[in-house]
């Protein structure tokens, strides 16, 4: 089932949170005992890899049959936490891409609408003040509902307008917001300590490809550079922010990250990898399904994809 034509593709799965329970706003994120299973079926039909050996295997044309790689982005505290145990009790390798402005108590734009639309009290939130409308809350599909309406309409703005407008709606939804969604310096030395990837994913999280080239080379630079400083250790490995190919980043951040010194870098481009791919924008998925069955198609189909880049 999982060889049409790429047993020797490199599938690299895309995570972003392991979550202790389900979530009623995200049902569909994956939780603990999900993750469970499915690194025993990844163990079950893949040869698991460290995506840092993975990239020097796919330069040289040698990666093993149904060759595999998991990763998280962003750099959340469960990935310490609660993938990091089920990782090693299965034996397996991931790599954790950082985005350092938001560690020790930091907390991504995203995640600061997500958190107020949870956990904004009354029947609603009026933010036509801000340009961004009303939204009811009175219920979980409500608050379901209001969360990608506002995201949408925020998430494309020059970075600086962006999080001075989800500072504004914060201030209107009345609420506490939680400092403890992103790892700390000690969670980032535990994944380090267990023989983790970690891996750079700028400082911000911008979308490159809006910025100007100058800042975005420093967002690219400095988040390295950091991650660098808190591990005591090189950081070979690059994630592009949001990750599209001609859509979030371009061309010249390839050739930023190569000229940076990174070996090799990801996008969320789908598909899989197959000889000698550009180890600058490696193709990467995300295994949303919910069903075994489910969950090994769409791993069967990946291998067929072809990723379009830069």
């Amino acid at each position: 089932m999982l060889s049409p034509g790429g047993r020797r593709g490199l599938s690299i799965l895309i995570y972003h949170r392991v979550l202790p329970q389900k979530d009623p706003l995200f049902p569909g994120e994956v939780d603990r005992e999900e993750f469970d299973r499915q690194l025993a079926l990844l163990k079950s039909r893949f040869t698991i890899l460290p995506l840092l050996d993975a990239v020097r295997r796919a330069r040289s044309g040698d990666l093993p049959p149904r060759a595999a790689c998991i990763t998280f982005d962003d750099g959340y505290a469960d990935n310490a936490e609660v993938a990091l145990p089920l990782l090693l009790k299965h034996g397996l390798h991931a790599t954790f891409f950082i985005a350092t402005g938001f560690l020790n108590g930091g907390r991504m734009w995203n995640d600061s609408v997500i958190e107020l639309a949870r956990r904004a009290p009354g029947g609603g939130l009026d933010a036509s003040s801000l340009g961004l409308g009303k939204h009811a809350l009175g219920s979980i599909a409500e608050r379901q509902r209001a969360i990608p309406a506002l995201i949408g309409q925020l998430k494309y703005l020059p970075m600086e307008e962006r999080l001075a407008q989800v500072n504004r709606l914060a201030d209107l939804a009345r609420c506490e917001l939680p400092s403890d969604l992103m790892m700390n310096t000690a969670q980032l030395h535990k994944l380090r300590d267990a023989g983790m990837g970690l891996g750079a994913h700028t400082v911000n999280h911008p979308i490159l490809a809006r910025l100007p080239a100058a800042q975005a080379r420093q967002e690219i630079a400095s988040g390295k550079a950091a991650l660098e400083d808190l591990l005591g250790q090189s950081v070979p490995l690059f994630a592009y922010p949001n990750g599209k190919p001609g859509e979030d980043y371009l061309a010249e951040h390839v050739s930023m990250v190569r000229e940076l010194g990174f070996e090799g870098a990801v996008s969320t481009a789908w598909g899989a990898s197959k000889g000698r791919q550009d180890v600058y924008q490696l193709p990467r998925f995300t295994p949303w399904d919910r069903s075994r069955l489910r969950f090994v198609l769409r791993l069967a189909r990946n291998l067929t994809v072809s990723a379009k880049l830069v």
